[in-house]
C-alpha cells in the first residue's frame, strides 16, 4: 500500500512539474480559455487555426533595440492642460478624419514599424496644415529605402523611421493600387483572417527594391515630393502622451505582443495568457474609459477585418506590454 501511495505521489509531482498540455494559440480551446477568464476584453478567431505562428511573428516587425541605438530628443510638455476623459483624433480634427481614420494593410510584410510612422506623419501633415494638405506618406518608400531603419519586411526600428523623415524625407503614397501619391504600397493586400475576400497572406514577402522614382503614370517628381519634419520621443507618462496627442496629433508606439493578442475582438486588451511573440508598432489616436477601465485607442495595420474594424483598445496607465514606453512624434515641415 505504501508503495502504491508513493507511486501516486511521484506521478502527481511529475504531472504538476510538466504542466498541462500547451494549447495552440489559435485553437478554439485557447480562445475559449481567454474568454472564460472574463477580463476586460473578448477574443475571437481572427486567424485560421492552420496559420503558422511563425507567419504571425513575421508581422511583428519591431526589432530588438540595438546597442548604441539612436536616441531622439525628448519633448516635455507643460502639464497645465486639462485632459478630457475621452479623446479621439478623428473627432478632434473632423476635417482630417478621412486621413486619420484610414486603416492600412501591411500585408505579408513585417513593415509595421514603417506603417505606424507614416500613418502618424500623414495625420500630422493634415492637422498642422488645417486640413489644407491631405496626403498619405508612403510606407513603401520608407520600408524599401531606409537602410538604417532595419531590414524592410524583416523588421525595423520606429525611431530610425522618424529620424529618416527628419533627415532625408519620405514621398507620398497610399494603399496598394492607388495613384494619388508618388509611391503606393506594392505588396498585394491579403487575408490575415478567417473571413474575407482577399487571398491568403502566405509567407512574408521580400522587401521590394528601393526606387528613387514615382510610380508609372503618376505626375509627380520623386525628389520634389519628399516630405520632412522633426522627430522626438515622449516621456513614459500618461499625461505627457495625452498632451502630445491632443496638441499635435496621433503618435507611433510599439509594444510586446503575446500569443493572445492576435485573437483580440473587443474590449480593453491586457495580456491574459500565452508566450511572448515579438514587437509590434501601431498608431495611438486617442483614449477613453470602458466599463471603468482606462484605455488607449489604437489603429493596427492588419486591415479592417482584424479586431474592432482594424482598431483595438489597450489598458492605459500601467504601461501594458510596454505600450507607453516608446512613444514617437514630430512636427511636419509645411
Amino acid at each position: 500500500m505504501k508503495c502504491f501511495l508513493l507511486s501516486v505521489a511521484i506521478f502527481a509531482t511529475v504531472a504538476l512539474s510538466c504542466g498541462a498540455e500547451k494549447l495552440h494559440p489559435l485553437s478554439d480551446e485557447f480562445i475559449d480559455a481567454i474568454n472564460n477568464k472574463h477580463t476586460t476584453w473578448k477574443a475571437r478567431r481572427n486567424f485560421d487555426v492552420n496559420t503558422p505562428m511563425s507567419s504571425i511573428k513575421q508581422l511583428l516587425g519591431v526589432l530588438p533595440r540595438k546597442e548604441n541605438a539612436r536616441k531622439l530628443p525628448l519633448k516635455i510638455h507643460p502639464e497645465d492642460a486639462d485632459i478630457p476623459e475621452t479623446f479621439d483624433a478623428r473627432e478632434a480634427w473632423p476635417d482630417c478624419a478621412d486621413i486619420i481614420g484610414t486603416i492600412r494593410d501591411q500585408a505579408a510584410c513585417g513593415s509595421c514599424w514603417a506603417f505606424g510612422a507614416v500613418e502618424a506623419m500623414s495625420d500630422r501633415i493634415c492637422i498642422h496644415s488645417d486640413a489644407q494638405t491631405k496626403v498619405l506618406i508612403s510606407a513603401e518608400d520608407l520600408n524599401d529605402c531606409c537602410s538604417d531603419c532595419g531590414d524592410g519586411c524583416n523588421g525595423g526600428w520606429p525611431d530610425e523611421a522618424w529620424w529618416y523623415w527628419s533627415q532625408t524625407g519620405i514621398v507620398t503614397g497610399g494603399l496598394y493600387g492607388t495613384t494619388d501619391g508618388c509611391k503606393a504600397y506594392s505588396i498585394t493586400p491579403c487575408e490575415h483572417h478567417v473571413d474575407g475576400d482577399l487571398p491568403a497572406c502566405g509567407d512574408i514577402q521580400r522587401t521590394p527594391t528601393c526606387k528613387s522614382t514615382c510610380d508609372e503614370g503618376v505626375d509627380l517628381v520623386y525628389k520634389q515630393d519628399r516630405r520632412t519634419g522633426s522627430a522626438y520621443s515622449i516621456a513614459q507618462s500618461v499625461k505627457q502622451i495625452q498632451i502630445e496627442i491632443m496638441t499635435n496629433g496621433p503618435v507611433e508606439a510599439d509594444y510586446d505582443v503575446y500569443e493572445d493578442f492576435p485573437s483580440y475582438s473587443s474590449g480593453v486588451y491586457q495580456h491574459t495568457q500565452g508566450d511572448y511573440e515579438g514587437g509590434h508598432a501601431v498608431k495611438i489616436l486617442g483614449w477613453g474609459v470602458e466599463d471603468g477601465t482606462d484605455y488607449w485607442l489604437v489603429a493596427n495595420s492588419w486591415n479592417e477585418d482584424w479586431g474592432d474594424n482594424g482598431y483595438f483598445k489597450i489598458l492605459r496607465g500601467e504601461n501594458e506590454c510596454g505600450i507607453e514606453a516608446d512613444i514617437i512624434g514630430g512636427i511636419p515641415d509645411l
